[in-house]
This record gives structure tokens, sequence and C-alpha cells, in this order.
């Protein structure tokens, strides 16, 4: 049975579509905040692959997914939007109001956190970086920060005088030029939080996201793991207990 799992972000629109849980094609594209223009141009293309259901996580607001859940009525197939929920498949969200808690970390949370006597730390290092702590399936809240890039723009942008060119983020030596400096500082920053959080809260050490790797280079003690594409397989993960709880059929 083949399945299309959609994952709207803040700037791109990720998709797989799998056959027998076997993924068998595969695209991400920058949406330019219109992710239901791109979604649009991609309907046909999905119309014509005899799929059987399709799961879709969506940080997008309340108009731009009914936009996105009116287009993939033309599929004519069962949509399932993933949600936050007080306790799913065991796990139990820190939120008082699940409303307010980003769909991206509840998702990537049930793609890994299953062992009842572990602690976890969940980290995406995407547009922002977002950091999940559980003990256990009790997740105990997190943090978000700015990325790399974002804090290198926002001190282009606020600070008079000071031209900062692109660089890449791979030491932590103290810069000898404004450049490295920032770079330097940045990344520096970003870790020393990590660290901080790890030293008050040991748990094991999860890394996604497109800065996953470079992380990974600078947090060996803590033997981090790597799990690429971990929100949609976190969405496979929500719709297959869904599916189960709801006792609906999507295959």
């Amino acid at each position: 049975m083949k399945k299309l799992w959609l994952d709207v972000g803040n700037t791109r629109l990720k998709y797989w579509i799998t056959e027998n849980n076997q993924i068998i094609d595969h695209d991400a594209e920058l949406h330019l905040q219109s992710p239901a223009e791109l979604l649009l141009g991609l309907i046909q293309h999905f119309k014509g692959l005899g799929l059987h259901a399709v799961g879709v996580s969506s940080v997008q607001d309340k108009k731009n997914n009914d936009r996105i859940q009116k287009i993939l009525k033309f599929l004519q197939i069962p949509v399932v939007f993933a949600k936050v929920h007080a306790e799913f498949a065991g796990l139990r969200c820190a939120y008082t109001d699940t409303s307010k808690f980003g769909i991206d970390r509840w998702l990537q949370m049930l793609a890994v956190v299953n062992d009842p006597q572990q602690k976890y730390c969940v980290i995406s290092c995407g547009t922002a970086l977002t950091i999940d702590l559980t003990n256990g399936l009790e997740h105990l809240g997190g943090y978000i920060l700015p990325n790399l890039y974002l804090q290198r723009d926002s001190l282009i942008q606020n600070t008079k005088g000071i031209k900062i060119a692109d660089a890449s983020f791979d030491e932590l030596s103290p810069g000898k030029n404004t450049i490295d400096a920032v770079h330097h500082g940045i990344l520096l920053s970003l870790l020393s939080t990590i660290e901080k959080v790890l030293d008050k809260y040991p748990s094991k050490l999860i890394l996604t996201g497109g800065d996953a790797q470079l992380f990974a280079k600078f947090l060996t003690p803590y033997q981090p793991e790597i799990e690429p594409d971990l929100l949609l397989k976190g969405l496979q993960v929500y719709i297959d207990s869904y599916a189960k709880t709801q006792e609906i059929k999507i295959d």
C-alpha cells in the first residue's frame, strides 16, 4: 500500500512516498511562505501514484492548514493531520495547553522516546534549535533558541558598522578577525547551552536536523545519536497509533 507523508514546515515542504513501509519517492522544496500553492503544483503528481492514505505534520496556521486540507481532498483518500495530545502512545506532554506545543517537537519525540526507564534529550538543529527533555515517557519541557544563522543575521541587522560575510561554523577558538569571532562565538554559545542542559539533565542525546552532524562533532563526550528525518519517522508512529486507537483503516 502506498502512503504520502507530508512535513509542512516554516520554510519548506518535505514529503515521502512509501510502499509497504519502504520509501520509494521523496523530495523537499522551499515553499516561500506559500505551502498551499506549492502543494497544488504537486497534487497531480501525487494523484497519479495510486496512494491510499496521507499523514500530515504542519506548523502552519489554521488558514493555511485549511487550504492544505482542501487541496488534499482532491486525492479522495483518508487524510490525517497529526496533533499534540496531553498523552499519546504513552508519551505525556509537559505543556498544559497542548495547542501551544509545536507538532514538530512532538513528533520528533514520538519517533524515539519509547523506554520508560530512559531519560532522553531530543535536539532539532533546524530553523530554530529546539531542546526537549523527558524522564522516560514524561516530557519535562524544553528550550527554543535561534539557530546559528538566525543569530548571525540578527547581529548583522542590529549592529551598525559591522559587515559579516558568510563563513562556516566549524571552530571554537577565539576569532582573530570579526568574521571568525562572530561565527565561533555563536557556535560556542549554542554548544554551551546544550552542555549546560545535559550536565543538569544527563540523558540519551538524540540529534536531528540539517546541522546535526556539526553539533555532534563537538558533543562527542555525550555520545550523540544522529537520527535523520526524525519528524517524518515520528509522523509514521503517530499515524500508526492513531489508526489503532481510532479504529480506522488507512492502509
